[in-house]
């Protein structure tokens, strides 16, 4: 997707550091400003999110609704001298739009993902800095978090078929792990944090990395419990993938 919809708006907007443009959701917002995406800004409203992630998100109680802010940051190797950085290609292939569209595109497809507010992104020569505002969901926690409270009880049959009705659609999570699966006391699920994902023809080998990923991410943040225990959840979760997968749903 590369344009823009009559249920968008967009703003563009200079300063003293440099211009740029956000794009907004006018059913959410009426008009968006640029000091939005500044955890500064909104004070004693705003505080940071204390699980998953590379500490660049907070939560906002906003005039316009409770929302999380979420700046885009580098990890790995790269992050030790460019933390917040991306070279510039067009306001279309910034992360922040990038991801405010798929976002949009997959609550369109029925998928359970958070509502986009608005994206953000400033440019700086050859650069650019960029972040999101997202719906906050509440009550919720991640699997990561269900599973290290509940183990055998935490919802591994719902995720896997969750992700067996997002990968239906197409979507190729570019971060599938276990802190980026929120459910409910319910049981219902969410899928979070679409940077880099993308729309795909459904294929089983990306669907096998992204499960791969996933499993990987619940060995890692296992605390207490013991591989073998880990393996036998995951299993579950499989299970219950494979069976909504060959249903088709």
């Amino acid at each position: 997707m590369t344009g823009y919809d009559a249920a968008e708006g967009l703003t563009p907007y200079r300063d003293d550091s440099g211009y740029g443009a956000i794009l907004f959701d006018r059913a959410q917002v009426q008009q968006a400003a640029p000091e939005w995406f500044s955890p500064a800004h909104w004070g004693g409203n705003a505080r940071p999110v204390d699980s998953g992630g590379r500490g660049g998100a907070w939560f906002v109680d906003a005039p316009f609704g409770r929302v999380v802010l979420r700046r885009y940051l580098r990890g790995g190797l790269v992050a030790r001298f460019n933390r917040d950085r991306y070279w510039w290609s067009g306001a279309n292939q910034t992360r922040s739009f990038a991801e405010f569209r798929l976002l949009r595109e997959l609550a369109g497809k029925g998928l359970p993902v958070p509502k986009p507010v608005a994206a953000w992104y400033r440019r700086d020569g050859w650069y650019y800095y960029a972040a999101i505002l997202l719906q906050r969901l509440g009550d919720v926690r991640s699997l990561a978090d269900r599973a290290a409270v509940a183990g055998d009880g935490a919802p591994w049959e719902e995720a896997g078929r969750l992700i067996a009705r997002c990968h239906r659609v197409g979507l190729d999570h570019a971060d599938l792990n276990a802190t980026n699966l929120l459910f409910d006391s319910g049981g219902h699920g969410w899928v979070i944090d679409l940077d880099r994902g993308q729309i795909r023809i459904p294929a089983t080998p990306w669907r096998e990395r992204n499960l791969a990923r996933l499993k990987r991410s619940l060995l890692k943040l296992r605390g207490d419990r013991g591989e073998a225990e880990v393996e036998r959840d995951f299993a579950r979760l499989r299970t219950a993938y494979d069976r909504a997968w060959e249903r088709g749903y």
